[in-house]
């Protein structure tokens, strides 16, 4: 079986200028968890839901925080800063543009390829979607859901 037979014609797809409130929007409203980036018909990027849920990482403070019982009284000071920092973050992030956090070093494969390739490639490179090419243009996108359906239609 080949990866055209499977795979997605209707590719969802975000350029690199949307925000990340925009990309996400696009995501959900497909009901995808992932998306190829174009530039016109140049593929140039991919973004996932990881790649959106890093983003709501905060760093790491680098201190480690034992309070005495003095101390215990400023427990709830320190989560209140910690919240409005996280929520000045979140805020923060929806304007950021997705060039700036997309996967630029995109896997493809041919429309032609077999599902055991895409399979192969899939697991070696822990990735979850692959845009697929054909002439160098993004004709489908195949994900791990499209192959389990294929197999399941033998």
């Amino acid at each position: 079986m080949k990866v055209k037979d499977v795979m997605n014609q209707n590719v969802v797809f975000c350029k690199p200028d949307d925000t990340v409130r925009e990309a996400a929007r696009v995501l959900k409203e497909n009901n995808v968890s992932g998306a190829p980036i174009l530039e016109g018909e140049e593929l140039v990027g991919i973004i996932s839901e990881a790649d959106l849920l890093k983003l709501l990482i905060l760093p790491e403070r680098g201190e480690l925080w034992l309070p005495s019982p003095f101390e215990v009284i400023e427990v709830p000071i320190r989560e209140l800063l910690g919240w409005e920092e996280t929520k000045k973050m979140l805020s923060d992030v929806g304007s950021i543009k997705i060039e700036e956090i997309m996967t630029k070093d995109v896997h493809t494969i041919s429309s032609e390829a077999s599902i055991e390739e895409a399979s192969e490639h899939m697991i070696r490179h822990r990735i979850n979607r692959l845009p697929v090419t054909a002439d160098n243009r993004v004709v489908g996108i195949i994900t791990r859901g499209d192959i389990i359906e294929g197999l399941a239609k033998l």
